[in-house]
């Protein structure tokens, strides 16, 4: 397979893979596309919770990100897990020196098995310096309504906190609707040019970990590859759904997906 594209993802590690930037690297690498990283945290992670959080210096995940774009130019970047003010910070003034006009923010603030992985000021310099410089963000429900602060339980409630997201000046806003009690997955993709909304069977399985990591790789792989953002978006559901739908079944938690979906082995191993 040729490479397609080239991705810098800036997100926090999850030592059981399922989720963070190993999901990350293995969504870009299944779809064709480079993957360089910057560490941002190392958690402590299984399928059943996080244990704890190790962050890496401010001025640590600067210099990854300087030093790999300086020698290898990305198409893309995709940012995950920023969990403090300083890293926010950090990782902004970093983005203004690299130009890279795709930019997919995942804002991680809670993990699956409910463990906070933000604080209020970081989720408070998130709000006024970062949103505002990328593509696209892509929270779930609780995510929206820590950003909104405003409670979402119907599609209506979706579509008013999407709006309010882009008055925070984020150019698109793709939130997703896994967390709302319903048989269908309903996503909405919101910008000036209006809503569109995507809506998939929701898949019955516990083996969700690192759904939404997985997402936000595969959409800036397909952005970075020159497709436009709505078939981007509608790519990325449908790998993250068939993802789901093939899970291996692994730990006695939230288990993770299966990122090799995409890649048909044709003669048997030997």
């Amino acid at each position: 397979m040729k490479i397609k594209s080239k991705i810098l993802i800036i997100a926090g590690s999850d030592s059981s893979g399922g989720a963070g930037i190993q999901a990350d690297i293995k969504t870009v690498t299944a779809l064709g596309g480079y993957a360089m990283t910057a560490v941002t945290a190392v958690t402590v992670q299984n399928t059943t919770g996080v244990n704890s959080v190790i962050s890496i210096k401010p001025k640590d995940i600067k210099d990854q990100i300087m030093f790999t774009c300086e020698d290898i130019k990305p198409n893309g970047v995709k940012i995950g897990m920023l969990q403090s003010s300083n890293v926010i910070n950090s990782v902004a003034k970093a983005l203004k020196k690299i130009k890279v006009s795709r930019i997919v923010l995942d804002p991680v603030m809670i993990a699956k098995g409910g463990a906070k992985l933000i604080n209020q000021s970081a989720i408070k310099t998130l709000k006024e310096k970062l949103i505002k410089k990328v593509y696209l963000i892509t929270p779930n429900i609780p995510e929206a309504e820590v950003l909104t602060n405003i409670k979402i339980k119907t599609l209506q409630d979706m579509i008013i906190a999407s709006k309010i997201l882009l008055k925070y000046g984020v150019k698109n806003v793709l939130l997703k609707g896994g967390h709302k009690h319903s048989k269908d997955m309903e996503d909405i993709l919101a910008n000036k040019q209006g809503i569109t909304i995507f809506k998939n069977r929701k898949i019955k399985t516990k083996n969700t970990h690192g759904t939404g990591c997985t997402l936000s790789s595969a959409i800036i792989t397909y952005l970075s590859c020159g497709k436009p953002l709505k078939k981007s978006c509608e790519l990325g559901i449908k790998y993250v759904n068939q993802a789901i739908r093939s899970n291996p079944k692994y730990g006695k938690g939230h288990g993770p997906i299966n990122h090799l979906n995409s890649i048909v082995i044709k003669r048997r191993l030997r």
